[in-house]
């Protein structure tokens, strides 16, 4: 065990500094396509749905991926794996940036997805090198940098595919990611393996919870054409509930579960998950309205904003964003998670109900989506770090690991959930939502936002 719990003094400002390049690569690579979905759809003839699909293919490939990250990075060493998964990165975001159509550009997806196992093999490396006060803040920082490089993809996204193509909005951040790999490579110490005396890989239990996530995406993938076959959504629904229950009990006679249902049943940690459901389902249906929103035209209740001008909206709630992590982790050291997840909750209720009954000046969903971002922010890192924290050191990945799982299903959910609702709040023979729609998507989101208080309200403090 001493051997995990290294000195502080292996990671230099350098190796530090590298790792933060990383976090601000991969959210970049991360958050090109929701400014310029618009432009996607058009250019490559997608609906609503095929639309909501392209957001969420690479969550979907991070919920596979996050898990075994987290528990490979416990098991064998932080750096090891994150090297080896930041390969498979940049090979999706070169098919990605040479797709010639929705196929392939959803394979390279499928492959930038590993990405989202990036952030708790992050939060390895400073466990093992921090101790638990700074460690908290540390973890808000790479949050926050990762964030921050969402704000420059999402800034910088339009811009690029309109004045040179889809191509290279793509192919711009995933050389950042190759340079930054390299310096993370050459910089960060290695970490010395965690867990010898583990052995082989829970492969069924794997195979399961692939299956189990795949067909949830699958059935909110199709939800609007299953809406009038009950006899298949039942199907379905069977189907996924034999499913994870099968995950259930292979993890539960596993001799070495990918995730174990015991830490799952550690109130910190569940508590963590349903919260971070909860509030990224919200945070992610304004993700996916909001700039189909601007997008509508100014004809009707729109405001005919291309994928430039989308982005400079979007730009301050991404600021917030990037801001959040920082502050959501000093916030949990000083004033407890309870206290930062229960402010971020009310706010993002209220901003969504606000978004539901006001949206039809420019800066009233500009206004609304920063609040959302800085409520999503707070929150997510809040209880990151509390469930980082909770654990003992070797188990930090695979903790975190099923928070970030949690926050990636949650975001797959909405988006796809808004855009089933767009779809059939789509009049016959037109490709242009009711307004209706949109309304009912924020105030579905901001239902589901309140109630997280009844589960907020039972968490301890967290304050040490």
């Amino acid at each position: 065990m001493s051997a995990t719990l290294a000195p502080p003094a292996r990671i230099g400002k350098a190796a530090i500094g590298a790792l933060g390049l990383l976090a601000v690569a991969t959210g970049a690579l991360e958050s090109v396509v929701t400014p310029t979905l618009p432009l996607l759809q058009r250019e490559l003839g997608m609906s609503p749905a095929q639309g909501a699909l392209l957001s969420v293919v690479l969550l979907i490939t991070g919920a596979l991926v996050t898990p075994v990250a987290g528990k490979f990075g416990d098991r064998y060493g932080g750096k090891r794996v994150l090297i080896r998964l930041m390969a498979v990165v940049g090979a999706g975001g070169l098919v990605s940036a040479l797709a010639p159509n929705l196929p392939v550009l959803l394979l390279g997806q499928v492959l930038q997805g590993a990405m989202v196992g990036a952030l708790p093999l992050s939060f390895i490396l400073v466990r093992k090198n921090l101790p638990d006060g700074e460690s908290k803040v540390a973890i808000g920082v790479v949050s926050g940098l990762f964030v921050g490089g969402g704000m420059a993809g999402t800034l910088s996204a339009g811009p690029v595919a309109e004045g040179l193509s889809r191509h290279w909005m793509f192919a711009l951040p995933t050389l950042a990611v190759i340079g930054a790999t390299v310096l993370v490579n050459r910089l960060m110490p290695d970490d010395p393996p965690g867990r010898p005396d583990d052995t082989g890989v829970d492969w069924p239990g794997l195979a399961l919870l692939s299956a189990t996530l795949v067909t949830l995406m699958l059935g909110l993938a199709l939800l609007p054409e299953l809406g009038a076959q009950p006899v298949a959504l039942g199907a379905l629904v069977v189907l996924l509930a034999g499913l994870a229950a099968g995950w259930v009990a292979v993890e539960r006679r596993a001799a070495s579960p990918m995730i174990d249902p015991r830490m799952l049943a550690r109130p910190a940690v569940w508590k963590a998950c349903v919260l971070t459901f909860v509030i990224c389902v919200g945070t992610s249906v304004a993700m996916y309205l909001v700039p189909q929103l601007f997008a509508v035209s100014a004809d009707g209740y729109g405001f005919g904003a291309g994928a430039t001008e989308i982005g400079f909206f979007l730009l301050p709630g991404a600021v917030a964003a990037s801001l959040a992590g920082p502050i959501g982790g000093v916030g949990a050291r000083r004033l407890g998670s309870r206290a930062v997840v229960v402010a971020g909750i009310v706010m993002m209720a209220g901003a969504l109900i606000g978004l539901a009954a006001w949206h039809s000046e420019v800066w009233h969903l500009v206004v609304g989506k920063l609040l959302i971002a800085l409520a999503n922010g707070l929150c997510v890192t809040a209880m990151v770090t509390s469930t980082a924290t909770s654990v003992d050191r070797g188990d930090t990945g695979i903790a975190t690991s099923l928070v970030l799982v949690t926050r990636v299903v949650g975001y797959a959910v909405g988006v796809q959930v808004s855009g089933a609702i767009l779809t059939a709040g789509t009049p016959a023979g037109s490709d242009v939502p009711a307004e209706s729609a949109f309304v009912v998507g924020f105030v579905l989101a901001g239902a589901v936002a309140a109630a997280a208080l009844f589960v907020a309200r039972t968490m301890s403090r967290g304050v040490k």
